[in-house]
C-alpha cells in the first residue's frame, strides 16, 4: 500500500477509464487484483487500502479537496471484500455510502453464502462475487456495477433461488441444520453486524465504538440475535458462525 494517499483526477471527457479503489486485507490478493484489472482496457486501480477504516479515512480525505467538496466522486467502483479485520466489508459499505451514496460497491468474498449476499445488497451494495469467480467474470462485474447495473455471482444467484424455492424438510437432519443456519439470514443488518462482531469476540463496549452506536443499542441488538438464532451466549454465537462458515478458526 502506498504510503501517501493518492487521488484521481476528477472525471472528463480525456479520462474514460473506470477508476476503482481496492479494499482488501490480504497484499497479495490486492496485488493480484491490481494486476488483472490493469491489464485490461479501461480500467485503472487508483488506490488500495487494506481495511474498511482506511476505505472511509480516505474517502473523507477526498472530500476534503475541492473536487469532492463539490460532490465529485473518487471512484467508480469500490471492490470490498466482505470479511476483513475490523469493521466488515458489509459496514464499511454502509457508512461508505451514508458518506457518499453515488459509490457503487462490488463485493468480494471467500464466502458463498446467500446471507451474506442479501446483507451487503441490503447496505447498498451493486454487485457480490466469489473470490473464485474467473478473471473475466470480474472484469465483467466491474464493468457492470460501473454501469449502475447489479451483479451476482451466477452460482450463489441458483443457490438463493433454489434455497428461497426448496427449503429443507423439516425434521430432518438437513433441515434442521438448515433451520439452525437458517436463522441468521432473518437478522436484520445492524443485527447481522452485531452477530458477526460478537462471533469474533467483541465486547458490546468494543461493537459500540465500532458501529458507532450506544452500548444501550448494542444490547438491544444482542437481545433480537439471541431470541432469532436461539443461541443462549456469546459462546454459542461463535459455534453458529463457524457452523455456517462466517468465521474462520
Amino acid at each position: 500500500m502506498p504510503a501517501a494517499a493518492t487521488f484521481p483526477p476528477a472525471s472528463s471527457a480525456l479520462a474514460p477509464a473506470l477508476r476503482v479503489l481496492l479494499v482488501d486485507d490480504h497484499d497479495l490478493v490486492r496485488m493480484g487484483f491490481r494486476l488483472l484489472l490493469e491489464s485490461t482496457a479501461g480500467i485503472e486501480v487508483v488506490e488500495e487500502v487494506n481495511s474498511g477504516e482506511s476505505a472511509l479515512d480516505w474517502l473523507r480525505r477526498w472530500q476534503a479537496t475541492p473536487e469532492g467538496a463539490a460532490g465529485e466522486l473518487p471512484v467508480d467502483v469500490v471492490i470490498m471484500d466482505v470479511s476483513m479485520q475490523g469493521i466488515s466489508g458489509i459496514e464499511a459499505t454502509r457508512q461508505l455510502l451514508a458518506r457518499a451514496p453515488g459509490l457503487r460497491v462490488l463485493a468480494l468474498s471467500a464466502h458463498e453464502d446467500p446471507s451474506h449476499v442479501r446483507h451487503l445488497l441490503a447496505a447498498g451494495g451493486l454487485g457480490y462475487l466469489s473470490k473464485r469467480a474467473d478473471p473475466q467474470v470480474l472484469v465483467e462485474a466491474v464493468r457492470c456495477v460501473a454501469r449502475g447495473e447489479r451483479f451476482l455471482d451466477a452460482a450463489l444467484a441458483q443457490r438463493m433461488a433454489l434455497q428461497a424455492l426448496a427449503p429443507a424438510p423439516q425434521g430432518t437432519a438437513a433441515g434442521e441444520a438448515a433451520g439452525r443456519h437458517g436463522v441468521v439470514a432473518t437478522l436484520s443488518e445492524r443485527e447481522f453486524e452485531v452477530f458477526l462482531h460478537l462471533a469474533r469476540g467483541l465486547s458490546a463496549a468494543d461493537i459500540a465504538t465500532q458501529l458507532h452506536i450506544s452500548p444501550r443499542t448494542v444490547g438491544t441488538h444482542l437481545y433480537h440475535v439471541k431470541q432469532k438464532t436461539g443461541a443462549r451466549n456469546q459462546a454459542e454465537i461463535t459455534l453458529l458462525a463457524i457452523q455456517q462458515g462466517l468465521l474462520q478458526v
